[in-house]
């Protein structure tokens, strides 16, 4: 589906176009043609094949998606793979593609499964002329800009979900407790790495136009793309530094566990203490031997029943005093 198709001099907007007239301004040296498409058709990617003379082999790939975010070069033009990381009303990530293609005079985007549009950067580049005589070269970096700025968002949230969860662990669990926070910081890592694989070859690629052998249409723009390096190096360095607190908030939320083990161990010991004096004096005057001294003492029950008592009380102050109990 078409969502804009406009031509662009020196940084303003000539007007809308139809597709039929893509080729006539695409012949003019000082204008360029910013042509936006949503989940395209077969038919749509091959007109703007014929229209902007893209190679078959990056139509292919903008045709079947599920590409790995990269940009390559084909002669003179370039293709470019992004991912856009959206989140539902569940939580749950909703990964699009972004397929630019950017030649000297055209740029055409190509997106697929991303439920927010980039009217907005379209609205931007067209306000800010002096930066849109740069040419297509200036609309690709607005747009990765913008699709690494929607990271974002999606990694404060991530960030904001992991404190709520370190917090839930120093509360007093139960074992059912403990076990879903574990599942939860698990799935918590899982969604990490996938937001990792997404946005870590974006960063590899982008490095390309920041310096070494830069492609002609970016010559001049390497500062812009330096920008949105530095970007994408802070929200990789981000989701690392989560990883790894994700991984010492299970091992703290284990030793959690094996304190409140511990703890119960030693209520259990203690209680255990407590029948054991008794037992043990009980058992030994319940022994059927036929001499023992004590066996026809006059007090000999009360005695040992205040032993016992008195016994059982020691035990009882220390283990409150040591905290066992």
């Amino acid at each position: 589906m078409l969502i804009n198709c406009a031509a662009y001099q020196d940084g303003r907007k000539l007007a809308d176009i139809t597709i039929e007239n893509i080729s006539d301004y695409v012949s003019r040296p000082e204008c360029f043609v910013w042509v936006a498409l949503k989940d395209p058709t077969p038919d749509e990617l091959a007109i703007m094949k014929e229209e902007f003379g893209l190679h078959e082999l990056a139509i292919e790939d903008a045709q079947h998606g599920h590409q790995r975010p990269k940009i390559e070069e084909y002669g003179d033009s370039l293709f470019t793979v992004m991912h856009t990381v959206e989140m539902d009303e569940h939580g749950d990530f909703v990964i699009g593609e972004v397929d630019v293609f950017v030649g000297s005079n055209y740029v055409l985007s190509v997106r697929r499964g991303t439920r927010t549009g980039f009217q907005a950067v379209r609205t931007r580049c067209e306000r800010e002329p002096h930066l849109l005589k740069e040419g297509s070269a200036f609309v690709l970096y607005a747009l990765i800009d913008d699709v690494v700025d929607r990271y974002f968002p999606i990694v404060e949230a991530m960030s904001t979900e992991l404190e709520t969860l370190e917090d839930r662990i120093f509360e007093r669990n139960d074992s059912a407790a403990s076990r879903a926070i574990v599942e939860d910081l698990y799935t918590m890592k899982r969604r990490l790495v996938i937001l990792q694989h997404h946005i870590v070859p974006l960063q590899e690629a982008v490095s390309k136009l920041t310096g070494g052998r830069i492609p002609s249409i970016c010559a001049g723009m390497q500062a812009y793309f330096r920008d949105v390096y530095d970007h994408l190096d802070r929200i990789v360095r981000t989701i690392e530094g989560r990883r790894e607190i994700v991984v010492t908030a299970v091992q703290v939320n284990l030793g959690m566990i094996s304190l409140a083990e511990s703890e119960i161990t030693k209520r259990l010991g203690s209680f255990a203490a407590l029948f054991a004096v008794p037992t043990m004096i009980a058992g030994i005057y319940g022994m059927n031997f036929e001499r023992i001294p004590e066996l026809h003492f006059r007090f000999g029950y009360p005695i040992c029943i205040a032993v016992m008592v008195l016994i059982d009380v020691v035990l009882f102050r220390r283990f409150r005093k040591a905290g066992w109990l």
